[in-house]
């Protein structure tokens, strides 16, 4: 008997992931866009208003985002000219530099947030339990771990860190 892989649930799974995610993504990047950000822009200025001190080693970026090493030094170049964000040293190793989010990009991403922040309420929370939306949070974090350790690298050690 051979089996059709095509049917195959884990094929379902991951169509349904990548067809949830690229909606999400397009819908998301327009809207950053009416901000005048990129979406790696966005995440980028996230990941350093979440973090402690409002900074993090670029190779801690680096690690958190999609980006290589020289993707996130070209992405900070970019938006530390634009006032973003600046560098600083780091005190413990000078081969080192952090990323720290300015007043400017603290400005810019709380313009960005009340719209992106409705986009969630509207494609994610608001369709979900308060229960599915857990069982949600846990599932990604599972899948998060597994398939890119290093996104909480840098961050407390709470349980939501480096979302």
């Amino acid at each position: 008997m051979t089996t059709n892989l095509f049917e195959d649930p884990r094929i379902t799974a991951i169509g349904l992931f990548s067809e949830a995610y690229s909606g999400l993504t397009n819908r998301f990047a327009a809207q950053f866009d009416e901000h005048g950000l990129s979406a790696v822009e966005h995440e980028v200025l996230m990941r350093l208003a979440r973090s402690p001190g409002r900074q993090l080693r670029m190779t801690d970026l680096a690690a958190q985002t999609s980006l290589s090493t020289s993707g996130v030094t070209r992405v900070v170049d970019r938006m530390e000219r634009s006032g973003l964000l600046c560098r600083s040293a780091c005190p413990t190793d000078r081969r080192s530099s952090f990323a720290v989010i300015t007043d400017a990009g603290l400005a810019r991403l709380n313009e960005a947030l009340p719209g992106h922040l409705a986009l969630i309420e509207e494609f994610i929370t608001g369709l979900l339990t308060p229960g599915q939306l857990d069982g949600l949070l846990d599932a990604l974090r599972v899948i998060r771990d597994a398939a890119n350790p290093g996104a909480t690298v840098g961050t407390t050690d709470s349980p939501h860190s480096g979302e």
